[in-house]
């Protein structure tokens, strides 16, 4: 019983640390007021519209599940017709300030928590 307990103790242990670990690689470390200035100096708000939330010619990355990494990664070698940002058109710090600046964003309303669309539902 006591084995039983200490593997138990071990595991909870264990998954705790790694959902730390996941935390912190998902955390934004960047300038979020100077990932804005980014954003909007660089273009990125002409396709991903001023409020990240995507168009007809840019995906929503306000709310993004991408990781830093995973953004990095992306904007240096993105898919479809996204221009590739090379490290000397934006330097992974900045890349870091806009992902933080992105995460920054709060999440959208559910179109339910909005009245207008409730009213245009209704007629």
């Amino acid at each position: 019983m006591r084995q039983h307990v200490a593997t138990c103790s071990c595991a909870a242990i264990a998954i705790a640390a790694c959902l730390v670990v996941v935390a912190f690689a998902q955390a934004p470390n960047g300038d979020a007021a100077n990932g804005k200035r980014l954003f909007e100096r660089d273009g990125c708000f002409q396709c991903h519209g001023y409020a990240a939330q995507g168009g007809r010619d840019g995906a929503r990355l306000a709310a993004t599940l991408m990781n830093g990494q995973s953004f990095i990664r992306y904007v240096r070698r993105p898919s479809g017709a996204m221009p590739a940002f090379t490290a000397k058109v934006l330097s992974d710090a900045e890349l870091g300030d806009i992902f933080a600046y992105l995460k920054s964003m709060p999440a959208a309303k559910a179109a339910a928590d909005i009245p207008l669309l409730n009213t245009l539902r209704d007629k």
